[in-house]
């Protein structure tokens, strides 16, 4: 390439009549602080062969030339080594983490558009401020630049970027002028921040030589900006006197509308493609404010309703001057702080008839203010009681957008220019609409999953019992998990049923399938499972009675399901297994943990299967560990692995009960995202000490009620137990009459358990259950009952093999 050595050649064209190599067509991409591209030129689109909508968003690191760059020390490169600034490394990749302090400049080669490969050269600018831009990069087609300079006394030379400061040659206020327009559309003063930083670090330039240097200037292909300017001024002059307009300007008109409209559409198209990444609410919408900002607004302040907020449902038609709005978000190109005090994010507030604002949100269009004038900033400002936000908003542009769905006003948008930016006009309206209108479906989207699955979690928070942690012998720790993100609703459960005698039942159990559907099947079967364990039916039992109601609901009806009942005065489990995974059972003695052998049953639904209750002798310390499946699948690998690591864990010392399960559910990953629920039930068997319960046998004779009293007196006074005896003797002589009365041949058998309550049993061999009845002034029956009712914590009654037990709880004094 031919170039000459006057150095006061022309800006960009060197001496000689060279080409001008100096103005060429560049690539420029903006970097944020995450280290994502938030822009990309149509030049970058050309250099390096990715669409902007493909670009937006993604790590730099994978579309610029990063690690194909030239080493240093090539010197046979036709473009020669590295030009640098300073000595600085030839890796564009420090310029990329955040740490570079300097300008970087480099060559590389990349694959192109059609294939080949293509010489590029680059100019990295890092950017410090309020911001988010983080890093400019520039780039130029190498080879383009050697093709200018072809001919019959051509001379192939090396070629680097490098910079220069603004003393190092004339004309370089000719770039200086030309910079700001290759930086993306932003406010004036993000831009004069930009090209002040640029200048300071040192002017992009062509190196041809270690003396010769050309400053590299944009070239569009297309007339300055402010060429364009003029003769758009041009045309509206001619066009506002009604003068024929001239042909030179005839496709000015032209051009000025479809660059406008282009412009408008791919503003539209790259917002589509930043908004609705998620159906989260809140991150949805700071999408939506940070999307307009800077490109289209200075400023973008986000209104919803209170009830989208909330996640509720809200009343048809129209909004009015009671509704109220809440800011749910602020961005800005001010000076950080600036609207934080005077508009805080999270304020709610109604707003007036007469402001844009009501008018916007009651006819659903935009409103559209060129200027806001004093007399209307003092009306806005007047809703802000004693804050000021007059200077904030007067001298501004105004734009305020509905945000509809379905011609649901769901809340707004107000638009702020600078006063030195150009008004919105009614361009900007049609487009501010169309944004509107795409945003306020996307929130709209966020709006109803928010809502569905607050409902989904609300219905799964209903069906699953809240267990208290100690019951009669035992204490007690649940964990329960939902499976993916789309389906916190599942068909997994645990319960906990008191029984009579101080006894306590266990169930786990694992719907088939997901959803609303598993999540309603389970709230029947626990229901049922409830409702048979207070009747006390055997383990065996209660699943078969399961399994008919199963059938009966359907024939998709399966599930599996494990049942245990805990006797702490006896110390054993009697369990009843069908289809679930077998329980862990960790001994206290020296900590092993076992897999209960079970029979395996068949699911709840099958039917004319039978169930087979199993006894298990335990010691008091001992620990059941019932789970559902979803704990202990893992994908790849066989579900005895998962079996092997849930009796390690379980056997694991932890300093409660908590800790426990938080050392099971963190040893099979469960929180890591599985696919299906996880339940998981933990009890540690206390038991019952002998010295606890006091049990007596008295004869069909009423005169043994005043012994029963007097025994019941007389333990109480052993326990230390003062203050209830005087009400445990009038209740348990009302039990004791009843069965004396009711029971055929039998003793009447009472027995009392001391506990965190006082556990008062008398059983007799009727099988009818007492009903509690309303006596009249004049019966002389009825009243034992409601006696019992009145002082007891709780009582109840179940039928046994013999007859029937009765029961009552007094509450005992903190010991």
């Amino acid at each position: 390439m031919r170039h000459g050595t006057d150095r006061e050649a022309p800006p960009g064209r060197p001496a000689g009549g060279a080409a001008p190599v100096g103005r060429v067509p560049l690539a420029v991409v903006v970097v944020d602080r995450e280290g994502l591209v938030s822009h990309w030129s149509t030049g970058a689109r050309r250099l390096f062969g990715t669409a902007k909508e493909s670009a937006i968003g993604r790590p730099v690191g994978d579309l610029l030339p990063v690690s194909g760059a030239l080493p240093a020390d090539q010197e046979d490169s036709p473009y020669g080594p590295y030009g640098a600034y300073d000595g600085l490394g030839p890796d564009l990749g420090a310029s990329l983490d955040g740490g570079l302090s300097y300008p970087a400049a480099g060559s590389a080669r990349v694959t192109g558009p059609d294939g080949g490969r293509v010489a590029v050269l680059w100019w990295a600018y890092p950017l410090v401020g309020p911001g988010a831009e983080r890093l400019l990069v520039l780039a130029a087609d190498a080879d383009a630049l050697r093709r200018q300079g072809t001919g019959e006394d051509a001379v192939v030379e090396r070629i680097a970027p490098a910079f220069a400061l603004h003393t190092d040659f004339p004309g370089a206020d000719e770039l200086a002028r030309r910079l700001p327009e290759i930086l993306p559309s932003m406010s004036v003063g993000e831009s004069a921040r930009i090209v002040g930083q640029v200048l300071e670090l040192g002017y992009p330039v062509l190196e041809f030589s270690q003396n010769d240097r050309v400053p590299v200037t944009p070239d569009w292909g297309v007339p300055r900006r402010a060429e364009r300017k003029a003769r758009r001024e041009r045309l509206v002059r001619a066009m506002a006197a009604g003068e024929p307009v001239p042909d030179e300007l005839r496709d000015v008109a032209e051009d000025l509308e479809h660059a406008a409209v282009r412009e408008r559409l791919e503003f539209l198209n790259e917002v589509s493609g930043r908004i609705g990444t998620s159906l989260d609410l809140a991150r949805t919408i700071v999408e939506v404010s940070r999307a307009v900002v800077p490109r289209f607004t200075d400023v973008a302040g986000t209104y919803l309703r209170e009830q989208v907020v909330a996640g509720e449902g809200f009343p048809d038609g129209a909004p009015d001057t009671t509704t109220m709005w809440h800011r749910v978000a602020l961005e800005h190109t001010d000076e950080p702080g600036r609207w934080d005090d005077v508009v805080p994010v999270g304020e709610a507030m109604p707003f007036p008839a007469h402001t844009p604002f009501f008018q916007c949100m009651t006819t659903g269009e935009p409103v559209l203010v060129p200027r806001i004038s004093e007399r209307m900033g003092h009306a806005i400002a007047s809703q802000f009681e004693k804050r000021d936000i007059r200077p904030l908003i007067t001298g501004r542009s105004m734009l305020v957008v509905p945000l509809k769905a379905r011609t649901v006003v769901l809340g707004f948008m107000v638009l702020l220019r600078h006063p030195e930016r150009a008004d919105f006009n009614d361009m900007d309206r049609v487009t501010g609409a169309e944004l509107a209108a795409r945003a306020g479906l996307v929130l709209d989207n966020a709006r109803m999953y928010t809502f569905q699955e607050s409902v989904a979690e609300t219905l799964q928070d209903s069906m699953l019992p809240h267990i208290p942690p100690r019951m009669a012998g035992c204490d007690i720790a649940t964990r329960y998990l939902p499976g993916t993100l789309l389906g916190r609703v599942g068909g997994d459960w645990f319960d906990s049923v008191k029984l009579p005698g101080a006894r306590t039942a266990f169930v786990v159990g694992d719907v088939m399938g997901h959803g609303l559907n598993s999540a309603a099947m389970m709230g029947q079967l626990r229901t049922a499972v409830q409702t048979m364990a207070a009747l006390d039916l055997p383990p065996a039992q209660l699943l078969r009675n399961l399994d008919d109601l199963a059938q009966r609901l359907g024939d998709t009806y399966l599930a599996t399901c494990l049942y245990a009942v805990y006797d702490p005065i006896a110390s054993e489990l009697h369990l009843a297994n069908a289809g679930h995974i077998p329980p862990v059972l960790v001994r206290a003695g020296d900590g092993r943990s076992d897999l209960l052998d079970l029979p395996t049953g068949a699911p709840i639904g099958v039917g004319g299967v039978p169930f087979e209750t199993v006894r298990v002798r335990v010691e008091p310390g001992d620990r059941l560990v019932m789970c559902t499946d979803g704990l202990v699948e893992m994908r790849g690998e066989d579900i005895g692995v998962g079996l092997a690591t849930l009796c390690e864990s379980a056997a694991h010392p932890a300093a409660s009960m908590d800790d426990a399960c938080d050392t099971i559910i963190r040893a099979l990953g469960a929180p890591g995202g599985r696919k299906d629920d996880v339940a998981l039930l933990m009890a540690r068997l206390n038991g019952i000490e002998p010295g606890d319960v006091a049990e007596w046998r008295f004869p069909l004779d009423p005169a043994e009620v005043g012994r029963a009293r007097a025994v019941v007196r007389e333990q109480l006074h052993e326990w230390a137990l003062s203050g209830p005896a005087a009400t445990a003797e009038l209740i348990v002589g009302e039990l004791v009459t009843n069965a004396v009365r009711h029971s055929h041949r039998g003793p009447v058998g009472l027995r009392l358990v001391r506990g965190d309550t006082l556990l008062c049993e008398v059983d007799d061999d009727d099988h009818d259950l007492p009903t509690l009845l309303g006596a009249g002034p004049l019966d002389e029956a009825g009243r034992g009952l409601r006696v019992v009712s009145t002082l007891a914590r709780e009582w109840g009654a179940s039928r046994t093999k013999a007859g029937k037990t009765v029961w009552c709880e007094l509450t005992l004094p903190r010991r």
